[in-house]
């Protein structure tokens, strides 16, 4: 059985995004097979890969509405291993379309549950808020990647989310963990970056990956080209930081298992 991540944190513009994308298509060259949900209603990750969203037949937006099945909404990427169920600005609406259904934290979860025997890792890219899309996310993940920018803002959020989470624990999903914290547009010589990856460590000392993501220009410029930093520039920092992620979630993976 696959394993689902979500990836998450309610505060935008802190590489969620650009952590799918890329985590998803090295694992993909790693000869995994990977499934994209694009969860969030910008579309960041589906546009990301090239898809062109008025050419979408199916979204995440009508699996979740029980319209049709994940795999009647799977696009394949032009990338090894990759496909992804896209979404549109339509996901927006869905916040207010669950509040009035039955088991509306599970939907996501439920739409998911043969997926999971196809996919070796289902990546979800949630929206930038706590909201119930959020809360079907969780409850559908085995573990969550947390995008974390070096700056004291983004503390607060880290709270909040785990606040998040431990409740969805105690209500939901028992077995959900943190995958890890990833600290992004890692910049070592600012000295703010020192104080909060010190102070994340001390109240997260278990759950903070060894790998960081630099700011770096191909992860920003690649996709505008449709593509992962991956494809766009093999050899650059941004790469080659998440080929190193990717080797650390499979090693721990690996021994978990064990």
């Amino acid at each position: 059985m696959g394993k689902v991540i979500a990836v998450s944190n309610q505060k935008g513009g802190v590489g969620k995004s650009t952590t799918v994308v890329n985590l998803a298509a090295v694992l993909g060259a790693k000869g995994k097979k990977v499934l994209i949900v694009d969860f969030d209603p910008q579309g960041n990750t589906t546009t990301s890969f090239g898809i062109r969203k008025k050419s979408i037949r199916n979204t995440v937006h009508e699996v979740l509405m029980g319209e049709c099945t994940a795999f009647e909404a799977v696009v394949a990427t032009e990338f090894r291993g990759v496909s992804m169920i896209p979404t549109t600005q339509r996901l927006s609406g869905a916040t207010a379309a669950l509040m009035n259904m039955k088991d509306k934290a599970k939907k996501l979860d439920t739409a998911l549950e043969q997926a999971r025997d196809f996919y070796d890792f289902i990546l979800i890219d949630c929206p930038p808020t706590l909201d119930m899309l959020t809360i079907n996310a969780l409850v559908a993940a085995n573990s969550v990647i947390v995008p974390l920018q070096c700056e004291f803002l983004s503390l607060e959020g880290l709270v909040e989310l785990n606040n998040t989470i431990e409740r969805v624990k105690k209500n939901f999903n028992e077995g959900l963990h943190y995958e890890g914290i990833l600290f992004t547009m890692y910049v070592e010589r600012y000295k703010v970056t020192g104080q909060i990856v010190k102070e994340v460590k001390k109240y997260f000392p278990k759950q903070v990956f060894e790998t960081v993501i630099p700011r770096n220009i191909a992860l920003s410029e690649a996709p505008s080209f449709g593509m992962p930093a991956l494809y766009y520039d093999k050899k650059s920092k941004g790469s080659k930081a998440y080929e190193a992620l990717a080797k650390e979630i499979l090693k721990s993976e690996k021994k978990r298992r064990e």
